[in-house]
């Protein structure tokens, strides 16, 4: 009896330190780091109320996020009002897609850059990008890809360099995520295929 006792008691360690060496080894989410607050967005999750009409990725080809977007309850609840990017300070910063200059200038000491988006309604769905020192003028007309600005290397909220990136319509923030398709968030590494 008890050696069986002793049996059973060493499986179960032997499944636990199999178990947690698994989640330990397993590598992290595909569009967030290690330690990222919020889990990964399925397609089904992104709000239908934004049209998926980003070009490029606001810093990089595809950058690691570091703090997912977390909207809150309610209007000055906690929360987190777009998402972070990874991103050394000089990097270049791109508009996701076609629209107006609306500000470029500094807020609370950061500089920040936001784009009324073309063809979104009224009001218009804009993005926001901080901190940023502006290359770009309020009214100026951007393309998607064109760079607006540079990551500064102070002013960030988070604790590796990034750009937080957001995304309103009027008073209401929104899951700037939500403006990439799907071949552009989910896209992988590039393969080259044989000719014939």
């Amino acid at each position: 009896m008890r050696a069986n006792r002793c049996v059973r008691v060493c499986a179960r360690l032997i499944l636990l330190v199999i178990v947690t060496a698994t989640a330990l080894l397993a590598p992290p989410p595909p569009l967030f780091a290690a330690g990222a607050r919020s889990a990964p967005l399925a397609d089904a999750d992104l709000p239908a109320t934004v049209p998926a009409l980003g070009r490029t990725w606001p810093v990089g080809l595809r950058p690691r996020v570091l703090r997912g977007w977390e909207p809150p309850a309610t209007a000055y609840g906690p929360g987190h009002r777009g998402v972070d990017l990874a991103a050394p300070a000089g990097t270049p910063v791109r508009a996701v897609a076609p629209g107006r200059v609306a500000f470029a200038g500094r807020v609370a000491g950061r500089g920040v850059v936001s784009v009324d988006l073309t063809g979104t309604g009224d009001p218009p769905l804009r993005t926001t990008y901080e901190p940023v020192t502006a290359a770009v003028e309020e009214g100026e007309e951007v393309e998607p890809g064109e760079v607006i600005g540079t990551v500064e290397a102070s002013g960030s909220h988070c604790s590796a360099p990034c750009v937080h990136w957001g995304l309103r319509r009027g008073e209401g923030y929104l899951n700037p995520l939500s403006l990439l398709p799907p071949w552009l968030l989910h896209r992988g590494p590039s393969r080259l295929l044989p000719l014939g």
